[in-house]
């Protein structure tokens, strides 16, 4: 690519970093979840949410369960001062749920920003300034002392509106563009601030650490969050939130690494919305820890119905492939993935398993709200034959047998190849009912009376109809199926074989039906049939009737 050059490292590594957090292998807790849908999530719309829009998403965002939520700008609009007015004023905040408002270190945003707050029963005052080399000498063209003046005097007037202020109140403070900064200066402002709020036990401050533009490899941003987590004063008194943006697609990585490195707080959005490439996704953080065993403490059991409210107040798309929450994510078109994923489901059903590890599937999309055959086995021309066979016995309640799931996956495949789509679970089901099951023409047996013979013999009295002919024909088997198969052998003066015979039980659609399948080979070509049925031997001598007609119009 051209003007390569132009192009050079922005950020500012950690010296020796000790790395403790590259020895652990999984995060063994939830973090804090904060939701900066509202404001972070918001502003990054085409389309701002409405006022009713915005309450809808903060009470489902309650409902899934988080316990802080960042609600916006108070200062900036009359439409983020009444939606935090809202709140507070029509009680909507549950006593568990912290509201969290943004504001600059100047005094008139900081005063509106706690005359918004008045009242409330609990908040964060989330206080910033850029602190990255690029923003001190393009933007403010200050020094770092006078950015750490900045810092230092909104942190002394949130103090002073605090205690003049109605409402229980915590702080955080952001350097902005944390990771276009110097770690020491980045630490030092962070430092200047504490030593300002002084942090207790009971009055802990958040030291929110953003990616606000990602500039680098994500183990990078975790020596960072180590090094700040060494070095902070009184880091026992502190929460380090970590806000990763996904300009370089790292924003996941960044956060877990983040976490295992010391991070004890996240701030993100639901399906990463956000700023240029968005902020960090919180459905995927969290049930990437759920798929290891870890309770996420937020509850995304219900999938579908949250990408419908998602999608309809923010106007945004969940992507297709987005993890766990997109509408393809767990499906399967692969002929080879969709039949190892029908052996994983058997063999969690023989073998009782206690923990999910069924290939292709990292969770069980049950637990996400989603339907195995509406979301996992779809099938188009790359599908094969297990997966076409597992949709069947999922759905519809066909066992379909080994020998014959081949032919008719070939069939599905087919049909899907010349059509040019994928074919949806009933499409696939008609495809199997208009080629095997109770199949009478061109022959059909109107009449068919049994007789008991000697042993195990029975004869058959077959009426066959055939090219608008009917004739009775009479011959004898060792069963009634053999005896009929002989008296058409007999009449059509032809060879074929009965190869396979089996029968279930169509417990998924009637508990009194039986459904049949019968295999007969011409030629070493094989021809099957189906008959479903209440009494099994009129199933038997369907599905044997229908296999003839494959191998009489095949004649």
């Amino acid at each position: 690519m051209k003007n390569v050059e132009q192009y050079a490292p922005q950020f500012f590594p950690v010296k020796n970093p000790p790395m403790r957090w590259a020895q652990k292998t999984m995060i063994e807790k939830p973090p804090i979840w904060c939701s900066v849908d509202l404001r972070d999530g918001n502003q990054a719309l085409i389309t701002p949410m409405s006022l009713e829009e915005k309450l809808e998403f903060f009470q489902y965002l309650v409902k899934i369960g988080f316990k802080e939520i960042e609600i916006g700008f108070p200062a900036a609009s009359e439409t983020e001062y009444e939606f935090c007015r809202t709140l507070i004023d029509n009680d909507m905040i549950p006593d568990d749920v912290t509201i969290q408002v943004l504001t600059q270190a100047r005094e008139h945003i900081i005063a509106k920003t706690f005359e918004a707050l008045k009242g409330a029963k609990h908040a964060i005052v989330h206080l910033y300034n850029s602190t990255s080399v690029a923003q001190r000498e393009q933007v403010f063209k200050k020094s770092k002392e006078e950015i750490i003046k900045l810092a230092e005097f909104g942190a002394e007037l949130c103090k002073k509106y605090r205690e003049q202020t109605e409402g229980h109140f915590r702080f955080e403070y952001s350097p902005e563009s944390f990771t276009g900064t110097e770690p020491e200066f980045a630490l030092e402002i962070c430092n200047a601030v504490l030593k300002i709020w002084d942090p207790t036990p009971d009055d802990k401050v958040i030291i929110n650490l953003p990616v606000t533009v990602s500039h680098s490899m994500p183990h990078v941003y975790a020596n960072q969050v180590e090094y700040m987590s060494d070095n902070l004063y009184k880091r026992e008194n502190v929460y380090i939130s970590l806000h990763p943006h996904n300009d370089r697609g790292c924003a996941v990585a960044d956060s877990e690494l983040g976490l295992l490195a010391g991070g004890d707080r996240i701030e993100g959005t639901l399906f990463g919305n956000g700023e240029r490439t968005g902020n960090v996704d919180i459905i995927t953080l969290a049930l990437n820890m759920y798929s290891q065993g870890v309770d996420p403490e937020l509850d995304f059991s219900n999938m579908p119905e949250l990408v419908e409210v998602y999608e309809r107040v923010t106007r945004m798309r969940v992507y297709e492939r987005s993890p766990y929450s997109g509408q393809l994510v767990f499906a399967a078109f692969s002929g080879s993935h969709q039949d190892a994923i029908a052996k994983g489901m058997h063999w969690r059903e023989a073998h009782d398993c206690k923990h999910w590890n069924v290939p292709y599937l990292p969770i069980n999309p049950e637990d996400v709200g989603r339907v195995y055959e509406a979301d996992v086995i779809r099938i188009n021309s790359q599908s094969g034959k297990g997966g076409v066979s597992y949709l069947m016995e999922t759905k519809y309640g066909y066992q379909i047998p080994m020998k014959m799931r081949e032919s008719f996956g070939y069939l599905v495949k087919g049909i899907s190849d010349h059509a040019h789509k994928e074919l949806l679970p009933e499409e696939v089901f008609q495809i199997f009912k208009d080629h095997y099951i109770n199949l009478e023409t061109p022959i059909s047996f109107p009449e068919i009376h049994y007789v008991q013979k000697g042993g195990d013999a029975i004869e058959a009295a077959v009426t066959i109809q055939y090219q608008g002919k009917a004739e009775t024909v009479r011959m004898e088997g060792n069963g009634r199926l053999d005896a009929v198969s002989n008296a058409v052998k007999k009449y059509l003066n032809m060879d074929f074989t009965l190869m396979t015979y089996t029968e279930h039980a169509l417990e998924v659609r009637s508990n009194s039906q039986a459904v049949s399948y019968v295999e007969l080979v011409k030629n070493e070509k094989s021809y099957w049939g189906v008959g479903v049925h209440s009494d099994i031997i009129n199933s038997s001598i369907s599905a044997f009737l229908s296999a003839l007609n494959q191998l009489v119009q095949d004649m």
